[in-house]
Parts: C-alpha cells; sequence; structure tokens
C-alpha cells in the first residue's frame, strides 16, 4: 500500500486484547453475555483500518460518502473535493479507542430514546457509520447515538452504540461524533494572497470596466479616469480581496451553474496572474480560478491553477463586492446638503 495511502490513518494506535467482545463485523451470538467494562468496542480494529477505502455516514436515510482516491481522500458528494484529513484522522481515532462503560437497552422499541434508531428513518436521530474497503466490503459499521457530555476535567464524554443487525445497545466511553454534512468535511481554505503583492485588478462585467493599479503604496482606480468620489477602505478591501479567502461550497468546473455575471484578473508584482470568472445562481454567487505565473511565481502558478481550475467555488455573495465590484459599490456616500439658514 502507498504511504500515502495510509497516511489519514497515521497516528491511529491501540493496544490489542486478547478474547472478549468483538463489537465489529464478524458474526456474534444474538444474545450477548456479560461484557467487563473497559473493553475495547472494536478490538483490532486500528490495523484493519489500513484497508478503508471508503467512510459512509447515513443520517436520516442520506447518505455522506468520503471516498480514497489515487492516495488522497476526499468527499466524493462534492466530486472527490478534498477533505480536512486531521477530521477523518481523528473520527477514526476516536472509533478504534471507543470503550464499553455498560450495557444498556436490548429492547427496539427503547432504541429512540438513546438514538441508536434505524439511520435510514427520516426522523432518525441516529447516524450510522461504515467503514469499507476497496470492494465495498465493511470493516466496521456502527449506529452512533446521543452523546453524553460530562463537564468534569479529563473525564472523557460517552456515546450510545449499537451494531445495525444486534439488538443490544452499549454506553462507551469516547467522543465519536460523525458529520453527515458534506461541507463540514471539505478543506475550505483556497488563497492567501497578502495584499502589498497586489500590483494591479482589473474588472470586468456590465456596465462598466474598472483598472485599479498600485500609486504610491495604494490601489487606486485609473480607468475609468472620471469617476466619482470613492470610498478609500472599500478600495483597500479590493487589494486584500483574495487574503485568507475561503470558500463555501464546491462542486466540479465542468457543472453548468447560473449566468455569467463578470470576470477579474488580480496581477502581483512577482508574476502571478489570477482570473476569476464569476456565476450567479439565484442569491449564491460561483467562481472559478485560473492562474499562471511568470518569473519567480511560475511554480506558485501552476501549483494554485492545479489546485483551483478543476472546481467551481461558492462563495459569499458580500464578497464580490471586492473581487468585481460595481462603481456604485465602491462610491463614497453622498454628503447632505447643507440645511438652509433659518430666517
Amino acid at each position: 500500500m502507498k504511504p500515502r495511502t495510509l497516511l489519514v490513518l497515521a497516528g491511529i494506535s491501540v493496544a490489542a486484547m486478547a478474547g472478549g467482545w468483538y463489537f465489529g463485523t464478524a458474526s456474534t451470538p444474538a444474545q450477548q453475555k456479560s461484557v467487563a467494562a473497559g473493553q475495547l468496542v472494536f478490538p483490532n480494529l486500528a490495523s484493519r483500518l489500513k484497508q478503508a477505502a471508503r467512510v459512509e455516514i447515513t443520517y436520516q436515510g442520506k447518505v455522506t460518502s468520503l471516498a480514497l482516491k489515487d492516495g488522497r481522500w476526499g468527499v466524493a458528494d462534492r466530486a472527490g473535493y478534498p477533505l480536512v484529513e486531521s477530521r477523518l484522522r481523528t473520527m477514526l481515532t476516536v472509533l478504534t479507542e471507543l470503550r464499553i462503560a455498560e450495557a444498556r437497552t436490548s429492547d427496539p422499541e427503547m432504541f429512540s430514546r438513546i438514538g441508536v434508531e434505524d439511520a435510514t428513518k427520516p426522523d432518525a436521530k441516529s447516524k450510522l457509520l461504515r467503514v469499507l474497503d476497496d470492494k465495498g466490503a465493511a470493516i466496521v459499521e456502527v449506529l452512533v447515538g446521543h452523546r453524553r457530555i460530562r463537564s468534569q476535567g479529563k473525564v472523557e464524554d460517552q456515546v450510545y452504540v449499537r451494531r445495525p443487525n444486534e439488538n443490544q445497545a452499549w454506553l462507551a466511553d469516547g467522543g465519536l461524533e460523525p458529520d453527515n454534512d458534506p461541507g463540514m468535511w471539505l478543506n475550505r481554505d483556497l488563497l492567501d494572497i497578502k495584499h502589498d503583492r497586489i500590483e494591479s485588478v482589473v474588472v470586468i462585467r456590465g456596465g462598466g470596466d474598472l483598472i485599479f493599479t498600485r500609486k504610491d503604496g495604494k490601489i487606486e482606480l485609473i480607468e475609468p479616469a472620471e469617476h466619482p468620489p470613492l470610498e478609500a477602505y472599500k478600495v483597500e478591501d479590493i487589494a486584500r480581496a483574495l487574503e485568507n479567502f475561503t470558500l463555501q461550497d464546491v462542486r466540479a468546473a465542468s457543472d453548468a451553474i447560473g449566468e455569467n455575471i463578470g470576470n477579474s484578473v488580480f496581477t502581483t508584482k512577482d508574476g502571478l496572474e489570477i482570473s476569476g470568472v464569476y456565476f450567479q445562481a439565484g442569491k449564491d454567487l460561483w467562481v472559478n480560478f485560473k492562474v499562471v505565473g511568470t518569473g519567480t511565481a511560475t511554480d506558485e502558478g501552476k501549483a494554485l491553477d492545479q489546485k483551483l481550475s478543476p472546481w467551481l467555488y461558492e462563495i459569499g455573495a458580500w464578497k464580490g463586492k471586492s473581487l468585481m465590484p460595481t462603481i456604485d459599490e465602491i462610491r463614497a456616500p453622498e454628503k447632505p446638503a447643507d440645511a438652509p439658514a433659518k430666517q
């Protein structure tokens, strides 16, 4: 197996326990015998997770899928867009370290009270966590219910769990909390181009093109040359538009979405050119970036283009006012007329 394939599982280690209760995918007796508190819920799971190729989280019948492809984990529901691997690593680590605290109900009528009912039901509070290998076989699967958060110092949280094909539910030590929202798995960091690197900005959209360039250390509007007074901080925000830049959602660039409403080109002092094409879909604003670098920025440009150009990113509508503003959006407010003198 490639080293990158194992990256997400790095750091997961648990002591194997001889015998005891195995709460994984092997067959088990229908009636569970007494189990000593403190035993691992999933003995020997860490070594088997090396074969993990897919993770599925089902909530109220909807499945969020994380998949391994070419040695990298991504969000399958978002065309395989890279996820935050530390989050996945943490969740799997907690999974391997769950320990039995005590047996709870085995009455199906009581499952909903602790959140371990069938996760496919539209009103279910449970989450079904499944880890699969590259052939689709389950390595481990478990229904995750309500958490018991304990406020005492250095005392672990607890969670109710149940194996899907068994009636015995358990209270386990550990804060396992699978997130069913695909957006919460996304690596949201896109760009961080500091404002003092920006040399010029060109905005092309209906209502007139705008050209900004740096003069005396500040970004200024040079075209159109004749323009109304501008709000200084709004002009400065244009230079800062690519700082700490994050996404809200993502889809493949090949997906058609909305109406093309404009373009912008940010050029840095050292030869990086970042072009954005913007699309309006209802209230949502989307952008596709392409990047070219010259001179000392050649390698940076290639790396950024490989990262950004395959995707359409949803960004905050407010962000559009700095990425591709209209003249009206950066115009300084008119001063109120002087009140007439009292007679």
